[in-house]
């Protein structure tokens, strides 16, 4: 699923072509822009995360991952069960008459009183 503002940076990265879709370009590159980080104090911090990110993308590339745009996908079809071809026939099974008799005559019993004040 494509994430808020992945579909911008999707595009520059397309663009690029294999060059920023390889991930041995991406840890080459964070190894370089790590070692001058590491000469001021200020920027050590930055410099250890940029090292253990293209450690990360590194291992990535050994396992052989690669970085694929995410494209959008018509909806899938919705299928209908075999079974589910037509409606029922026939009606559902009813109590016989002399039953629904009775419960209709017995009716409902309300245990709180109701008034009407008109």
């Amino acid at each position: 699923m494509e994430r808020c503002g992945q579909q911008c940076l999707s595009t520059v990265v397309k663009a690029f072509g294999p060059l920023t879709r390889n991930y041995y370009v991406r840890a080459i590159l964070h190894a370089g822009l790590a070692v001058p980080g590491g000469f001021i104090l200020a920027t050590i911090l930055g410099t250890v995360c940029l090292g253990i990110a293209s450690i990360i993308y590194f291992l990535a590339a050994v396992c052989g991952e690669e970085w694929r745009p995410i494209e959008p996908q018509a909806p899938p079809k919705l299928k209908v069960a075999e079974t589910i071809k037509r409606p029922p026939e026939n009606p559902p099974p009813r109590p016989p008459p002399e039953v629904r008799r009775k419960q209709v005559d017995e009716g409902h019993v309300n245990p709180i009183p109701v008034e009407d004040e008109v």
